[in-house]
């Protein structure tokens, strides 16, 4: 047993423990002006992320092994890591991500002798990375957490808003609408525990596996505009999240079409491993609800997974809105069913009965038989800084993966940074295939403009 006082961790926080499925994320801030050590350090020690039990914790384990967080001192020093020196001389993009590649396939680089989280100053580059264990938090949490430290630029004493989200229009409850739910549900499902067994996608010029996790990678930046991505989605009635998956549907068909023209038939399937906020309230939180204990909107990982299949199409695929139609007749029929609520739960369940060590298998043959993992966590619409500091963009990624490619895209301010992690012994080009993300999402523009 623990010692009195120590809190267990939830069921997921100890997922992301288990040697296969460590995770670290790290969030980018870049910044307009040069980075100020002490006053970083001054911001950090007044915020409320001191305040909050998990990043002034230590991660002990007792006597069987089960994992409790136990309060302790913090020492600002020894979390942070300060690189004077430039990374490269290829410009400030290419020197951060290459910094990025290697912290993804440092999994053990967050010391278990301190609370789980350290702040990276790459001076040179005016750059902050804030690296967090899974554990801790899912993207929402820590966002909402970040945001709180943060004030509007053009209003330096008022905190960022949170954006509220769109209302999501949800069929009439009667019998028709709960089988169509009942069905997507029960095919969703079985496609997800199948696919923890025996189902696995096809072999292509993307494809990782088991041990990739631990080959090097390399990561590129797709830059989005949002307003770009706003008129594409007016085009069907589609959502930021369709133009997202057409987007990537698109490029990956067309990057796979220059990597291997022969290598698949047209419209084999591949699919991706998306992850979707549980929370009652979806988007960003305001952080006093994160920390109640009552809320719904609860700090910590609060999110399932859901399968997201793509298909390839060769390069003379006539209309690149139709990947919209389809990415959005995929997703209203997953919103209508209970995957990603049943992926939690299920997770939750293995956990409790079986252990972690079970349920970080199961985790990890899921990624083994699927090609990419995506995410996409909305940041503030408006400009901010932190202690005094403009912010000019925010990325974020997280540690290695089974998966040869990982998406990650942050919003902020207009636009959208889309992180494209790769093992680059499987895909060497992760330039060209951010580019073929961006030009998938200009010609979906121009086709949508060119019909008004």
């Amino acid at each position: 047993m623990g010692e009195s006082g120590d809190e267990a961790l939830t069921p997921a926080g100890r997922l992301f423990l288990q040697e296969e499925t460590k995770q670290v994320i790290n969030c980018v801030i870049g910044l307009k002006n040069p980075i100020d050590v002490e006053l970083v350090k001054s911001e950090v020690r007044k915020s409320t992320m001191l305040q909050h039990p998990r990043f002034s914790s230590l991660l002990v384990r007792d006597e069987r092994g089960v994992e409790h967080w136990r309060a302790t001192q913090v020492e600002i020093d020894r979390h942070f890591r300060i690189i004077e020196e430039a990374l490269c001389e290829e410009g400030d993009e290419r020197a951060i991500n290459g910094y990025l590649a290697e912290l993804s396939i440092d999994r053990d680089g967050l010391s278990m002798d301190k609370p789980l989280w350290e702040i990276h100053l790459l001076m040179a580059h005016n750059c902050l990375i804030f690296r967090i264990h899974h554990a801790l938090g899912d993207g929402i949490s820590l966002m909402s957490m970040f945001l709180a430290s943060c004030r509007k630029l053009n209003d330096p004493q008022a905190l960022p808003a949170i954006a509220s989200p769109s209302n999501i229009s949800y069929p009439p409850f009667n019998f028709w609408n709960l089988l169509v739910t009942l069905w997507f549900s029960f095919l969703f499902v079985l496609d997800f525990i199948l696919r923890c067994f025996w189902v696995r996608d096809p072999r292509s010029s993307i494809t990782g596996g088991a041990g990739v996790e631990l080959w090097p990678r390399k990561i590129a930046t797709a830059t989005f505009s949002l307003q770009d991505m706003k008129t594409v989605k007016t085009a069907v009635n589609a959502t930021i999240n369709d133009v997202l998956f057409a987007v990537i549907s698109c490029g990956i068909s067309r990057y796979l079409d220059f990597r291997a023209p022969n290598g698949l038939r047209d419209g084999v399937q591949l699919t991706g491993l998306a992850m979707v906020n549980l929370r009652k309230q979806p988007g960003l939180q305001e952080l006093s609800n994160l920390m109640k204990r009552n809320s719904g909107a609860r700090w910590g990982n609060k999110f399932g997974m859901i399968l997201l299949p793509i298909y390839y199409q060769r390069s003379n695929f006539s209309d690149p809105l139709e990947y919209l139609k389809r990415a959005k007749a995929t997703i209203d029929r997953k919103k209508r069913s209970l995957e990603a609520s049943f992926s939690y739960k299920i997770g939750d369940f293995v956990m409790s009965t079986l252990g972690p060590k079970f349920a970080g298998l199961l985790n990890y043959r899921i990624l083994c038989h699927t090609t990419f993992t995506i995410s996409n966590v909305v940041g503030p619409q408006e400009e901010i800084m932190i202690g005094g500091n403009p912010i000019t963009f925010l990325r974020a990624n997280n540690s290695a993966l089974p998966h040869a490619l990982i998406l990650n895209m942050v919003s902020y301010a207009g636009r959208a940074d889309m992180q494209v992690q790769v093992a680059k012994d499987i895909i060497p080009d992760p330039e060209f295939l951010a580019k073929c993300f961006e030009d998938a999402l200009l010609e979906m523009k121009e086709q949508v403009t060119a019909k008004i």
